[in-house]
């Protein structure tokens, strides 16, 4: 559970670095709010959704697109998961996001820094050891 819990807060750190990111390179294209603690913890809940908007709908969309998948090299991956973040940023849970370069840029650098993040993330298996 606890882990869980690091994982959340890594990405909602991972979000409000690619926000400043892509902020600087596409001035007010990524809008993230947050000022209070509501503002955080709606934030946090859109990490949410967006983590289950991208296993859900993410992957099924992967599949029924995995032969464009293969003729692409897989730019048609990148291109499904700038359209989840685009979609989760129109609900406005705590960001949003104007624009599909807006989304494309922000879910490169989000999926980078959650991965630079959760390599200092121990992993399930070296808990039990």
């Amino acid at each position: 559970m606890r882990l869980l819990l690091v994982r959340w807060i890594c990405l909602v750190v991972s979000l409000i670095v690619a926000s400043m990111l892509t902020n600087m390179v596409l001035p007010g294209q990524f809008v993230l709010k947050v000022g209070t603690v509501p503002d955080f913890l709606q934030l946090m809940v859109g990490v949410a959704v967006l983590s289950l908007v991208n296993a859900t709908l993410g992957n099924l969309l992967k599949l029924l697109t995995l032969p464009l998948n293969c003729l692409t090299l897989g730019l048609a991956s990148l291109l499904i998961n700038a359209l989840m973040f685009l979609l989760v940023g129109n609900l406005r849970f705590g960001f949003e996001t104007k624009g599909f370069l807006a989304a494309l840029v922000g879910s490169l650098l989000y999926s980078a820094m959650n991965g630079v993040l959760g390599a200092f993330l121990p992993d399930k298996k070296d808990d039990k050891e």
